[in-house]
C-alpha cells in the first residue's frame, strides 16, 4: 500500500470513528480520495468492521459507508 494511501485510510477510519457515514464525494471533497471503496477494502483486510448502505437522492445511487 502507498504511504498516501495509508494515509487517506487512516484518515476515513477515523472521520468513520466519529460516528460520521462517508460518500464517495464526501472523500473526493475531504480527503482527496478518488477511490473510496478501495480505501474501505483495505480497511476491511484489517479488520475493521465496515458497514455499505445504499443511498438514494435525486434519483441518483451511491454508497454510504460507516462503522458500527
Amino acid at each position: 500500500m502507498k504511504h498516501s494511501n495509508k494515509s487517506q485510510s487512516f484518515k476515513i477510519h477515523k472521520f468513520m470513528l466519529k460516528g460520521k457515514g462517508i460518500t464517495p464525494l464526501q472523500a473526493l471533497n475531504q480527503f482527496g480520495c478518488f477511490r473510496l471503496a478501495a480505501r474501505i477494502h483495505e480497511l476491511r483486510s484489517m479488520g475493521i468492521n465496515v458497514i455499505k448502505t445504499n443511498v438514494v437522492k435525486n434519483n441518483k445511487q451511491f454508497a454510504q459507508y460507516s462503522i458500527n
